[in-house]
């Protein structure tokens, strides 16, 4: 069989990376299946294991298990449940939702599938695209390593997990690749989330959801960081590019670098590079933040920018998801008092802009009715169960949940 390589870094895998890769953690591999022990740990070497000194809960969950992989797709199958009943929600990367409370009784087992994008850091040269690297940030090389290192990394979590076998096989499917803010990118830790980080949940195994959002960016971050370049150099005839901007976009008519016209010409500099390889642009007006007056009555910030990012979808005639009307009545809907569900408390203060879990959920469901309205391709590869979405009907914050994971932070995300 082909052998792997890690072309980040040229270092060739290790003899027992076949494709595909085949783990047993019930102590009982067939053929062709590599044994994990509890003790099994990480390492350059061995190329596979649990991450030694992850953080963990109270009662020492979750796992996390790692494996080198090149850039590119993988389908991932979990063999869930053992002997006793279980319950389990697994994550992959920074904390992207792939399976949320998989519940089975004592005995069951089910077998469940889901994608991963992994990427580095590396850009491959590519028509229109030079040859380079993605400069990170300092909190992107530090705390948010797992988004961008040369393997794939599984939290596997929930109230009493089970996972007995793992199988990885790299795939040619179609992409979604996400482009904007803190709103949008994966958060490391708790509190935090973006509706970026729970959109990998509403699709079907047929299509990967690549995120190269980042807190505290901007459009013209995008380009000069060369965000953008790494897509185009992998982005495939057909995929799709959600470009959501304008929080901090916002900022530079503050400091005199930037208006809402600067805004609407590097958006059609990205949407422009998006067609020119054939993808496929769909241009997001960002989310309301939290700001309701005496009355009760929510008070738009980011009007001027929702306006511009429509203008420009429409002189393009590219797709547009007006998440930022869908916001307001999202807010409206919940009210004052309720909305506050939506938002991470940190130090003791609401956090207005940025999104828990909770939040996270609403605004990625409220993405997928727009990519569904606007007649995005794409949309076909949702999944059938997601029940009606209306955003002036969210989900009770009463009856949501999410496995939380370890890692709490006091650090807020980049931007406002």
């Amino acid at each position: 069989m082909k052998r792997l390589l890690l072309v980040a870094g040229l270092l060739a895998a290790p003899a027992w990376a076949q494709v595909p890769l085949r783990f047993a953690f019930d102590g009982q591999p067939a053929a062709g299946e590599v044994a994990v022990r509890a003790d099994t740990l990480y390492s350059r070497e061995r190329g596979y294991g649990f991450e030694p000194g992850a953080p963990r809960n109270a009662a020492g969950l979750p796992f996390f298990f790692s494996v080198d992989l090149p850039d590119g797709n993988y389908r991932v199958t979990a063999t869930l449940g053992d002997q006793d009943a279980s319950d389990t929600t697994i994550k992959a990367e920074l904390r992207r939702l792939m399976l949320d409370s998989v519940q089975l009784p004592a005995g069951k087992t089910e077998t469940r599938s889901f994608i991963v994008n992994v990427r580095t850091a590396s850009i491959a040269a590519a028509p229109g695209v030079e040859a380079g690297r993605v400069k990170l940030k300092e909190r992107e090389i530090v705390g948010e390593a797992w988004a961008w290192d040369r393997r794939l990394t599984l939290e596997i979590n929930g109230s009493r997990p089970a996972l007995t076998r793992l199988r990885l096989e790299p795939v040619n499917m179609p992409t979604v690749y996400l482009l904007g803010d803190s709103t949008v990118a994966d958060q490391s830790g708790e509190p935090y989330a973006s509706w970026g980080q729970m959109l990998t949940l509403l699709f079907k195994p047929t299509v990967a959801v690549s995120n190269h959002a980042e807190s505290g960016e901007t459009l013209r971050d995008s380009l000069a960081r060369r965000r953008l370049d790494k897509i185009l150099s992998t982005l495939q005839p057909g995929d799709t590019v959600l470009l959501q901007f304008g929080h901090n976009d916002q900022k530079q008519q503050k400091d005199g670098s930037g208006s809402a016209r600067s805004y609407q010409a590097e958006l059609r500099a990205h949407a422009e590079r998006i067609l020119a390889r054939g993808g496929v642009p769909v241009v997001v007006s960002s989310m309301e933040r939290r700001n309701f007056d005496e009355q009760g009555r929510l008070r738009p910030s980011l009007t001027e920018y929702a306006d511009a990012a429509r203008a420009v979808a429409r002189d393009m005639k590219l797709a547009f998801i007006d998440l930022n009307a869908m916001s307001q009545r999202l807010y409206a809907a919940l009210g004052a008092e309720r909305s506050q569900a939506m938002h991470p408390v940190n130090n003791g203060k609401l956090d207005n802009t940025h999104h828990n879990s909770y939040g996270a959920m609403q605004l990625a469901r409220l993405v997928a009715l727009g990519l569904r309205q606007a007649g995005v391709p794409a949309a076909a590869e949702l999944r059938d169960d997601l029940g009606p979405i209306d955003p002036g009907r969210p989900q009770p914050p009463e009856q949501f949940h999410a496995a939380v994971s370890p890692g709490f932070t006091q650090q807020r995300p980049l931007g406002d």
